[in-house]
């Protein structure tokens, strides 16, 4: 975001907006919904509070896969306690490919699923479904796609757009395998939402903002509040 990892300025790096910045999203195997997802970067601090988002969302116990990144053991046992039956799906690739195909990812030589929490069934670990989602993201925001210019320059302008993409692919988005939105999959809408249903939504929230901020400018005898 903002410029590639090379060309952010010395002083800039440790700045978060710039350079890489992650999407973190939990998705259900079985309806496809994206349960909670998160603009961060990559620390212990980030997945702590993704999985500290996550777990409210969910009303009974569920069995999780996450890939190796190790900052997760700690957030999900935070997030879920032993609630949970959890594997870590670790994905062992090849070294750095040749000149010519540097931007090509490296060989896939083999995994191995680890049980962290509960007892996790083993035909049930996998990554491919949000795997496949990630794929759909790249595919469908231009922001995502690689080797291009086309990435976020604003942190808010990528959030917002990240946002409006999630909200439309549950609600608004038929998806193939199911020929339902993951929403409808899941209860948790009984209908297909359109466009402008989406919008509707964000000039109810604009009203409700500017009504707020009215009846406190009435009430209020303090100073100014923002919103």
């Amino acid at each position: 975001m903002g410029a590639k990892d090379r060309n952010v300025p010395a002083e800039r790096r440790e700045e978060f907006g710039i350079g890489s910045v992650w999407t973190w999203v939990a998705l259900d195997a079985d309806t496809k919904l994206c349960c909670s997802w998160m603009v961060g970067d990559r620390s212990a601090k980030a997945a702590y509070d993704f999985m500290k988002d996550l777990a409210p969302r969910i009303a009974n116990r569920i069995q999780l896969t996450t890939d190796g990144h190790t900052v997760y053991v700690n957030a999900v046992e935070a997030a879920f306690g032993a609630e949970i039956d959890y594997a870590m799906l670790v994905k062992i690739y090849g070294g750095d490919r040749q000149e010519e195909a540097r931007y090509s990812p490296a060989d896939f030589i083999s995994c191995r699923a680890v049980d962290i929490t509960g007892k996790p069934d083993a035909k049930h670990i996998s990554t491919s479904y949000v795997e496949s989602q990630n794929l759909t993201l790249r595919m469908c925001m231009r922001r995502f796609t690689r080797l291009t210019n086309g990435f976020s320059k604003k942190l808010e302008n990528h959030i917002a757009a990240v946002s409006l993409h999630f909200m439309y692919y549950n609600f608004a988005r038929i998806h193939q395998t199911l020929r339902v939105t993951p929403a409808m999959a899941a209860g948790v809408t009984d209908r297909l939402w359109e466009i402008s249903d989406i919008v509707a939504l964000l000039d109810a929230r604009e009203k409700e903002r500017k009504q707020t901020k009215q009846e406190w400018g009435l009430s209020n005898k303090g100073p100014a509040l923002g919103f």
